[in-house]
């Protein structure tokens, strides 16, 4: 019973979307042609097969940047609450040093496989 707000919501959101994509349909321009229907509109013609394989280092150079990037919203915490009690409380403080010892401990381990150089 408390979940039928939800429930609007959710159906609300899912009729809106199929709307909008309907009237995206509906109303966007439609101007086949040859050009038109390359897959580069920029005019250049592709180079290559499209079933190129990338490099596995791009992807881990970002998963990379997105694990630490996301460990760095952790100090935000403690920063708040760092001067209220850490005349109280060493707890916090040896808490976040060994957090800063475990990211620099990934971090050397990163360096050391060699998966942030370019060669």
């Amino acid at each position: 019973m408390d979940y039928i707000p939800v429930f609007i919501l959710l159906l609300v959101a899912a009729v809106l979307g199929c709307v909008i994509m309907f009237a995206s349909w509906l109303l966007g321009p439609k101007i086949p042609g040859r050009r038109k229907n390359m897959p580069f509109e920029c005019g250049v013609p592709p180079l290559g097969s499209s079933r190129h394989r990338f490099s596995v280092r791009f992807y881990l150079v970002a998963i990379l940047f997105l694990l630490f990037d996301v460990e760095a919203v952790f100090f935000f915490p403690f920063a708040v609450v760092f001067k209220r009690y850490i005349q109280v409380n060493h707890f916090i403080l040896l808490e976040m040093g060994l957090f800063v010892a475990i990211l620099l401990v990934g971090y050397w381990y990163v360096l050391r496989k060699g998966a942030l150089e370019w060669e």
